[in-house]
């Protein structure tokens, strides 16, 4: 098996990451041929550290003879340029959430790929975590699903361009709230119908960090949605109620119980695993074997769409309803 040949476009605090994971953890599925950063030091000492070129230009990385497929780790304002240029030289797509921050940019992102399709992977990467693989296994235990509770907290982040909204996009919604809003769709199978949210900027100047977000799933099915980024410290619960019993658990923290009545029962959980390790394994299989990838387009898409409904409450100051 030869391995797939990647172009890594970004290698900042989660691009290297990616780097990482390919030069160390998977040598036998992917092999980094190049990367490309704005900034020109930085990308050749990238380069140096990981042992592949520095490619300055993203569109003739993507096009090189020697590069089978593109990661694209960079702001998200940036998606739908990058993901032309991949899908216009055919060259499949690992693309970093969120997968776009508009539905300006959704729609350029659907029309390139409708000119010249390739396959895309999103990195929503807690469907790798084997906590959440867990309570997948488990959801039959607690019946039909009644409540689902999801709360993601962070320190203050470090990236500067995170509060820039032309650059970013948004706040803690769109790059955070993602994660929760696949998730809500992985653990339920369902779609959300409605969303009333709120925001807030406690350290932040033009983005919100800090968001709760209360969002209907069908008539029996309602969830709250929390997210903030304005505290020195860090979890990832997810409460999930059936009519007999409930799940808790933290996939962060590494822990997950069942609970019926006052009993609390301890869910056997795999060892944790790095999820881009996961996320870029599985594209790999993906390209190799010419099978879908298990986060599609689609996937990232819909996630995006719970965002921007969100923002859309926020704005208008009222209960959004969700077109199917």
């Amino acid at each position: 098996m030869q391995p797939l040949r990647m172009g890594l476009i970004g290698t900042g605090k989660h691009g290297s990451r990616y780097a990482h994971h390919i030069v160390a953890d998977l040598t036998r599925e992917m092999r980094l041929v190049a990367v490309c950063r704005r900034d020109r030091a930085a990308g050749e000492a990238a380069a140096r550290e990981y042992g592949c070129r520095y490619e300055p230009d993203p569109v003739r990385l993507v096009a090189a003879p020697d590069i089978d497929a593109v990661a694209i780790v960079v702001p998200p304002t940036m998606h739908a340029e990058m993901c032309a240029a991949a899908a216009e030289a055919r060259k499949p797509i690992l693309l970093e959430k969120p997968a776009a921050t508009s539905a300006e940019d959704i729609d350029r992102i659907e029309a390139a790929l409708t000119r010249s399709p390739v396959p895309v992977m999103v990195a929503h990467t807690l469907r790798f975590n084997t906590v959440v693989r867990a309570l997948q296994e488990h959801l039959g235990d607690i019946g039909p699903l009644r409540t689902v509770f999801l709360s993601q907290r962070f320190e203050q982040s470090p990236l500067v361009w995170l509060d820039r909204k032309s650059v970013a996009g948004g706040g803690i919604v769109l790059h955070t709230g993602v994660h929760s809003f696949d998730l809500l769709r992985v653990l339920t199978g369902a779609e959300a119908e409605w969303v009333r949210c709120h925001t807030s900027r406690i350290h932040t100047r033009e983005t919100e960090d800090s968001f709760v977000a209360h969002i209907g799933l069908g008539r029996d099915l309602v969830a709250v949605v929390m997210g903030s980024r304005a505290t020195d410290s860090r979890n990832g619960l997810i409460e999930i109620t059936g009519a007999h019993g409930q799940l808790v658990a933290d996939h962060v923290h590494h822990f997950a119980y069942r609970l019926h009545g006052t009993t609390r029962t301890p869910i056997e959980l795999a060892p944790a695993v790095p999820t881009v390790r996961e996320v870029l394994r599985s594209f790999a299989e993906a390209i190799r074997t010419g099978t879908a990838p298990p986060v599609g387009w689609a996937d990232g898409r819909a996630a995006v769409a719970l965002a921007q409904a969100c923002y859309r409450s926020v704005d208008d100051d009222r209960t959004v309803h969700i077109a199917s």
